[in-house]
């Protein structure tokens, strides 16, 4: 069949009314999640956060072995490598301000650091861009290690650098007051195989998450789109391998060959191109779950210290994260 713009449209308006159906069914299945999730499986899940806790040092030396450091002249850093990247991962478990997380440590550590930690050189630790590339090392690592499905979802958010301002709730978003990032997320694993950022739109993370997943070498089979993002620059940056669930905007102006491969699995089944598509609330589901944990304020004032912050949001959620699908 020839899919045309009357077509097309037509299509949409059964998206439309089935999403209604759809909606309903998920309510339902909501209220009878206490009594079908299985919550052993969970506690059985759950053991593996530990496993990569216990992990992170061997997967740490591991990243610092595969980078070679040059000699500078100087004075030499106050702790190696691996006691900055361990020290790191404390202060972003932490999550307080400079100062606090300065007396935290100063008390929690000092029977194993003799030198004094500041509050300023918490502060450096966001932009010490030898942490930065092994933490970017032990994301790969663990991906490697715990493997990925190749079904994805994924979805933009933003981190507020005001506390009186919050992404979700405040409808008039600036970008003088937020930074946006795109994180990839893989639909078995709960995994992000894909994080990027960026100070002009969630869109342009969108691109370049895309091309750090391009740059790991990860295949992509499946892919689960924002309305956001449905357009055909989008489409054209996946190959025929991949299948495309993303909800088509009314104003389609030309279909084309993307589109048409789009139109004809909802063409096929249009309930079963729902229930795949919405599997991206996975998304949200994991940003609020981030920001609860991890926060949803940047303190950080320099752009680079606000990147780095937010990457270690991802890799933290990636060791931290449980995934169990409901029976």
């Amino acid at each position: 069949m020839r899919i045309t713009k009357k077509v097309a449209r037509e299509l949409i308006d059964v998206l439309d009314e089935s999403r209604e159906k759809i909606s309903k069914e998920a309510k339902e299945i909501l209220e009878k999640m206490g009594q079908v999730y299985d919550f052993a499986e969970y506690e059985r899940q759950r053991e593996q956060i530990e496993e990569r806790i216990r992990d992170f040092p061997s997967y740490v030396r591991k990243a610092v072995s595969e980078i070679t450091i040059a000699q500078t002249a100087g004075r030499p850093k106050k702790f190696n490598l691996v006691k900055r990247t361990h020290l790191f991962f404390l202060v972003r478990v932490l999550n307080r301000s400079n100062r606090d997380t300065k007396a935290l440590l100063g008390s929690l550590l000092r029977p194993f650091i003799e030198d004094e930690i500041s509050y300023k050189y918490v502060e450096r630790l966001y932009s010490d861009e030898q942490v930065g590339m092994v933490l970017h090392n032990v994301f790969v690592l663990m991906l490697r290690k715990i493997g990925i499905s190749g079904k994805f979802a994924g979805d933009g958010t933003g981190y507020s650098l005001l506390i009186t301002k919050h992404y979700r709730t405040n409808p008039k978003k600036k970008a003088k007051d937020y930074r946006y990032v795109f994180r990839l997320i893989d639909l078995e694993t709960g995994l992000y195989v894909g994080v990027e950022y960026s100070t002009k739109s969630e869109m342009d993370a969108f691109h370049k998450a895309m091309k750090m997943v391009k740059d790991f070498g990860i295949p992509i089979d499946q892919i689960c789109l924002d309305k956001y993002y449905s357009s055909r620059k989008v489409l054209k940056l996946f190959g025929k391998r991949t299948s495309v669930y993303v909800l088509p905007k009314k104003n389609i102006a030309k279909i084309g060959l993307k589109w048409a491969k789009v139109f004809r699995k909802i063409l096929e089944d249009p309930v079963e191109y729902l229930k795949t598509y919405f599997q991206r609330n996975l998304s949200e589901a994991a940003f609020s779950a981030d920001k609860r944990r991890f926060g949803w304020v940047l303190r950080q004032k320099r752009e680079d210290r606000q990147e780095m912050a937010m990457f270690s949001i991802a890799l933290l959620h990636n060791i931290f994260t449980v995934r169990v699908a409901p029976r």
